[in-house]
């Protein structure tokens, strides 16, 4: 039988390209993936006779019911509003429409480098200051140099948590001729208000929003928030049918139940400064600040710590490629998050 290599046969941009990994742990606790621990009863997610009649059928191609919704609740026009299979999806629609250069903090979302590499794009990176903040002059700097079409900034950032000083990000949105995205994956957990009263003042302003970190992570349901004539030329990229019908009667019930969404943050955030308290008293950790659902803290050994934790039962994230000594935890529900401390503890040393 013939050979191939398909390592030559792919383009040069992606021979050296490393996948994203999502690893799969077993663990007893999973607080790794910055998942709410928490989703809508079953009872009432949908009726699902009105959906599984019609599977052989596509979905609605412009969502248009769920584009209404979210309309309604952002207070934004729908021909301002993009749906996609989560804000990857759009990620990758932005970079394909537009082009790059593409340029972006870090530590920061990783697919923002790997889509530029997918897409042969250049993806310049300015390393953020040591209170994990914009380096404002470093990049206007590279704003000037390399006149980049996209510029990602993720506030609040993952995985750092904190929000990007707002003077500092409207600084960069000021001074470039492309177009900037704020991503706001993580808002929902934030006491700032982000950046979308900002949307009619800026037209260079896009915002990403998903609801893959409050419940449903499982439906990939993430929009791009931004000027129509953006839109409009972000959407001759669109996969057709991209968002399947299961996603969109889901996604709309969550939006009618916001109440009860909003009681799930509510609770999350309660844990979240709980969690950053009992941090705080371990032996060999140093926890920062958070915005987001997850806790980023610095622990001796780190590497032996993730293992110990694993080998407890607690899966949580190591970010010792991207923050030396750096280990991320996913707030989980109380009793996920008591779990994770007495194994830290056992695993770290105890407490101070």
């Amino acid at each position: 039988m013939k050979t191939i290599d398909f390592t030559k046969l792919a383009r040069p941009n992606i021979r050296s390209l490393k996948p994203y990994e999502a690893r799969e742990i077993p663990c007893k606790v999973k607080l790794d993936a910055n998942e709410s621990p928490y989703s809508l009863p079953a009872d009432k997610i949908f009726q699902a006779k009105n959906i599984i009649n019609r599977l052989n059928r596509y979905p609605d191609p412009e969502a248009k019911k769920l584009k209404k919704t979210i309309s309604k609740n952002l207070k934004v026009n729908t021909d301002s509003i993009l749906l996609g299979n989560g804000s990857d999806e759009l990620i990758y629609y932005l970079i394909t429409a537009f082009g790059g250069p593409v340029l972006y903090p870090v530590p920061t979302f990783s697919m923002y480098g790997i889509i530029s590499q997918a897409c042969g794009e250049k993806g310049i990176e300015i390393p953020l200051d040591k209170g994990f903040d914009l380096d404002t002059d470093k990049m206007l700097a590279a704003v000037r140099k390399y006149n980049p079409k996209l510029i990602f900034l993720s506030s609040p950032n993952n995985p750092t948590g904190n929000c990007f000083s707002a003077d500092r990000m409207l600084k960069i949105i000021e001074a470039s001729k492309g177009i900037v995205v704020v991503d706001e994956a993580y808002q929902p957990f934030s006491s700032e208000k982000g950046f979308l009263p900002l949307l009619n003042d800026y037209k260079n302003l896009a915002i990403l929003r998903t609801l893959s970190k409050i419940g449903f992570a499982a439906l990939r349901v993430g929009f791009l928030i931004g000027d129509p004539g953006l839109i409009k030329e972000v959407n001759k990229v669109r996969l057709p049918f991209n968002l399947n019908a299961l996603s969109q009667n889901i996604a709309l019930e969550a939006f009618r139940r916001k109440k009860l969404m909003d009681s799930q943050i509510k609770n999350i955030t309660s844990e979240r400064e709980r969690l950053f308290e009992e941090l705080d008293k371990i032996t060999g950790t140093s926890p920062y600040p958070s915005e987001a659902n997850f806790i980023l803290f610095k622990a001796k050994n780190a590497n032996a710590v993730y293992q110990r934790l694993i080998k407890e039962g607690v899966l949580i994230r190591n970010l010792g490629s991207a923050i030396k000594d750096a280990l991320r935890v996913t707030i989980g529900t109380p009793e996920e998050n008591n779990f994770f401390i007495k194994a830290l503890r056992k695993s770290a040393g105890g407490k101070k």
